[in-house]
């Protein structure tokens, strides 16, 4: 076993993220350590400056009141036994299937002769306001370098769409049509949710000509991390064994009362009824924003850096009993350089959230808005101490 962040990962394990490739199948994968040399390139830039690259919601962020909720009211109301797990899936089914789009894109690619191939790409997604928002996996968008992005609705229309954010880092994107008084999916409350529970997921396994497939299982765990790049780990997933399969991205996985309780986003493939999902309520910030104006961006520190493992690495030094993110620069006038953060400082906690690497930290970072203040906890040579910083708008 290794362990990376924190995680113990088994050493022969294949992780297939829900890829929405036809014809050409992306499969990611890792094996053995994942302790690996990351090149002095890697280290990040500020986070300010590239706050909008971290896309992504408040991993750690609050609840927030659906802005939808009073348009619920005016939907068809949809009677759910629960007392009847076969006529559950169904009502549930029922309610959420209209609100669950196939999403295709073009994505322009170098060929084994470094020639432009355009290759095309399906997944789901999402309507999360009756004016054309639609949530989905940042990956179906080929994070952000998607050519182009149509959205295939129930009954048969198709509109093309924009990019309006992504997370790589999280596995999260929102798109817009043209469009206005959709059928949009009831939210739930994704810390609420309890393993045992009835899961339903919707989606287009393997292509549109399985569009809006229903699956059905049981939430199987909880806060589960993933390792879906050399990179990159998504943490505090759901685990249900509801059959999730390529072009399932991006789509829902519900609960008994037909709420969204997460975004579905990998599998592993070398086992069966393993696959996870994005906790719903890391989203609702982000839609919430995007909506109201058009994008989202995180706050700003003003610092850049990289972990303290990869540090280690690229310079094969060794510094004793620490784990964060070492930082390499502090900008002048920075919330970080007002805070009293100095180069060379290791950033443990930003309040009660432990940092290992800067995606976690990035992460984070979503859980505050301009002016709200924060504790970090700091390594400065062997003293441990704590600094409080005032977070800025990203700019």
């Amino acid at each position: 076993m290794d362990e990376d962040n924190g995680y113990k990962i088994p050493e022969d394990i294949y992780i297939e993220r829900e890829e929405p490739l036809v014809g050409v199948k992306r499969k990611r994968s890792f094996r053995g350590s994942l302790v690996s040399y990351i090149a002095l390139a890697l280290i990040a830039s500020l986070i300010g400056g590239l706050a909008s690259s971290f896309l992504g919601p408040r991993l750690y962020g609050e609840i927030l009141t659906d802005p939808n909720a009073d348009k619920y009211a005016h939907a068809s109301p949809v009677n759910i036994y629960t007392n009847d797990s076969i006529a559950t899936v169904s009502a549930v089914a029922k309610k959420a299937m209209d609100s669950v789009v196939g999403i295709t894109t073009v994505e322009e690619v170098e060929n084994f002769f470094s020639l432009p191939q355009n290759i095309e790409g399906v997944g789901s997604g999402l309507i999360v306001d009756s004016n054309g928002y639609i949530l989905t996996n940042s990956h179906v968008v080929a994070d952000g370098n998607a050519k182009s992005v149509s959205v295939l609705f129930e009954n048969g229309d198709k509109k093309p769409a924009r990019l309006m954010w992504n997370d790589s880092i999280l596995d999260l994107a929102i798109v817009k049509v043209e469009a206005t008084n959709l059928p949009i999916a009831e939210l739930g409350d994704s810390d609420q949710v309890e393993i045992g529970e009835l899961a339903v997921a919707i989606g287009n396994p393997l292509g549109l000509e399985f569009q809006r497939t229903v699956t059905s299982g049981i939430i199987s765990g909880l806060h589960r991390a993933i390792q879906v790049s050399r990179n990159n780990i998504i943490e505090d997933l759901i685990q249900t064994d509801a059959s999730i399969n390529p072009g399932n991205s991006g789509g829902p996985l519900l609960n008994s009362k037909g709420q969204v309780i997460g975004i579905n986003t990998a599998k592993i493939k070398t086992a069966e009824g393993l696959g996870f999902s994005i906790p719903i309520n890391q989203a609702k910030t982000v839609i919430e924003e995007v909506i109201e104006k058009g994008s989202y961006q995180t706050v700003f520190m003003g610092i850049s850096g990289m972990s303290v493992e990869d540090y280690q690495a690229a310079l094969g030094i060794k510094l004793s009993g620490s784990r964060g993110v070492i930082l390499l620069e502090v900008a002048e006038n920075s919330p970080a350089h007002k805070a009293g953060l100095l180069n060379g400082d290791i950033i443990s906690k930003i309040d009660d959230v432990e940092i290992d690497n800067m995606a976690k930290l990035k992460k984070a970072l979503y859980r505050y808005k301009g002016g709200d203040k924060a504790t970090l906890t700091v390594k400065r040579t062997n003293e441990e101490v704590k600094l409080e910083i005032e977070f800025t708008q990203s700019r």
